[in-house]
């Protein structure tokens, strides 16, 4: 039933089963627990113990007109799932094995249905601590031949090597199991590159880090490094706003775009903290009295001074980000000011700024040059000053805001063309989706908040891992692949084929996070196999511990520290029918 009524949908809510037995069908986008030790097909059946009917039970023993404390009022975290006994998983996964089965025919089933693969959470309380049990269907075209039946175990965390498994031992026990004479092996490793993890000491919650999967063939020893012979895929996931980003001051640059985004669509502007720490007003006030000494028919000598300050900003950045932006020296009077307004703390301070430019305007002091392109309404009055003629403008409401914005688009879309066309060298793949004036300006900075973190993956691969243009090159057509077809999402995970020998240094001295061998034999439908794996994370959620990912304190010969590793082992048997 739940397979007929999940063929076009995946049912949101798991089903209950003998009232113990809670079965969820898991596929599609949803993340699949097995997913660490098993790569099959989706979707699939996932049963566990029920909760809710204890749940129910202990709240139908409490007397109605008795009080509740207040503990009792506050709102529960959630246990997580909830493990069966290992007797009463093989008993679900003989139930499963037997509907399938053609030669059981007391059960009375006409049509026998190829169902999705099982996986039943198990507590570990026998003698091998089994966490999994699995069973997937064999067949031959339509026909169901057989159950593969995978016992999946799980010990540790522990930072002693001693007890891992020897591969020739394992191999040996794999031959034995399967009377095989022939067994391969296949290893797979991940190193974490980069983590933003700890500013001075202070731990920080964050999503963005840098790891590598490499697989290759013929495994040698447990936990070797990977030959540089194998096949590699990066994987890349950033969050902006980290302080120690190169373009952190670009990200906080948007943020006051967002700032003025949010507050044309709502009426209230919050003003992020000021980028410069001299009032935006003062700044504006030195910038028009230049521009008025300057008034010699040199009206754009003023954008060598905003260079220099940006190069001033960039200063402890290496030089390759420092061109990032700083050789941009065709600022426009528009752009110039809004570098000088980055610093408006308030919607008072804003009207000063403007009030003084177009006081400047109208009297005829200033005579500045603007891009052409722009259809903001502070480059009308720009046009309108050089015939004498400005429409009276009344700086309230959202006017001011409105002003600030245009002009805070305009500069930052030039920005990023200017990196992806002119220092990445993409003016082929830069598509015209990214800056296009035809949508609203919402969606327009919708999409300027893509460009940035597509800027922020290629920054942080050129420094961090000094990526030549040929691998950035690559990387961004994957990147604005992504982000033509799909809405912002900075938790994105991008990945890029590699060479291994590209970040080989980066985790040759490194314990890996993940790593894994796996030990086949037969071909087809009777191929089977063995995996030994250790891991810094639990492979399951209902085995966690509070050690993951830490180091022992513990040490080898007195002097370096060792990872704790869970030590996962996955065993595979073929039941036949025919």
């Amino acid at each position: 039933r739940i397979y007929e009524e999940g063929r076009d949908n995946i049912p949101e809510h798991p089903y209950l089963y003998e009232t113990d037995v809670e079965i969820s069908l898991v596929g599609g986008s949803c993340k699949s627990p097995v997913e660490s030790f098993w790569s099959g097909s989706s979707p699939t059946y996932i049963l566990q113990k029920a909760t809710q009917s204890e749940e129910s039970d202990s709240m139908e023993e409490s007397k109605p007109d008795e009080a509740l404390s207040p503990s009792e009022l506050l709102p529960k975290e959630s246990p997580g799932p909830a493990a069966l006994s290992v007797g009463r998983a093989k008993q679900l996964v003989s139930f499963y094995a037997m509907v399938q089965n053609p030669n059981v025919t007391h059960l009375g089933i006409s049509d026998l249905v190829l169902l999705p693969p099982l996986w039943v959470r198990c507590d570990g309380s026998d003698p091998e601590h089994t966490c999994w049990i699995g069973a997937e269907p064999l067949r031959a075209g339509k026909k169901i031949t057989g159950i593969n039946i995978y016992m999946v175990s799980c010990e540790g965390p522990t930072a002693d090597k001693t007890c891992f498994a020897n591969l020739e031992e394992l191999k040996m026990e794999h031959k034995r199991r399967h009377h095989s004479s022939v067994v391969t092996t296949k290893g797979f490793a991940q190193y974490e590159l980069i983590q933003v993890a700890a500013i001075e000491d202070t731990i920080v919650e964050s999503g963005s880090n840098i790891y590598v999967d490499i697989t290759w063939n013929i495994v040698d020893k447990i936990l070797e490094t990977p030959p540089l012979i194998s096949a590699a895929t990066l994987n890349i996931a950033l969050e902006p706003g980290d302080p120690r980003s190169p373009v952190y001051q670009v990200y906080r640059e948007l943020q006051l775009l967002l700032a003025l985004a949010e507050g044309l669509k709502t009426g209230v502007t919050e003003w992020p903290e000021p980028l410069e720490s001299e009032s935006a007003v003062e700044l504006v006030q030195e910038f028009l009295t230049d521009l008025k000494k300057k008034l010699d028919g040199d009206c754009g000598s003023g954008s060598k001074d905003e260079t220099e300050k940006i190069k001033c900003d960039a200063a402890a950045v290496d030089s390759y980000i420092k061109s990032i932006f700083s050789e941009r020296g065709d600022l426009d009077f528009a752009e110039q000011l809004w570098c000088k307004m980055r610093s408006v703390s308030s919607y008072q301070e804003l009207t000063d700024c403007f009030t003084r430019v177009i006081k400047s305007l109208e009297h005829g002091e200033i005579q500045p040059w603007i891009h052409q392109g722009s259809s903001s309404f502070l480059r009308k009055l720009i046009q309108q000053s050089y015939h004498g003629k400005m429409e009276v403008v009344s700086l309230s409401g959202i006017t001011p805001v409105q002003m600030l914005f245009e002009i805070g688009l305009d500069k930052m879309k030039k920005d990023y063309v200017s990196f992806f066309i002119g220092k990445s060298r993409n003016s082929l793949l830069f598509q015209d989706y990214f800056i296009s004036t035809s949508v609203d300006l919402q969606e327009q900075v919708h999409r300027v908040q893509k460009l940035h973190h597509m800027l922020e993956i290629m920054v942080n691969c050129r420094v961090l891992l000094q990526f030549r243009h040929e691998n950035l090159f690559p990387l961004t057509q994957i990147c604005m692949k992504y982000y033509k077809e799909n809405p912002l999402n900075e938790k994105h995970v991008f990945q890029l084929p590699i060479r291994p020998a590209l970040v080989k240094k980066f985790y040759q001295n490194e314990h890996p996070e993940l790593w894994r061998v796996e030990i086949s034999s037969g071909h087809g439908a009777k191929e089977v196999k063995t995996m030994w794996q250790v891991s810094t994370n639990p492979p399951v959620e209902h085995v966690a511990s509070n050690n993951s990912g830490l180091f022992s304190d513990s040490t080898v010969n007195g002097s370096s520290e060792e990872r704790l590793y869970f030590v996962t082992m996955t065993k595979c048997s073929q039941v036949h029918f025919t």
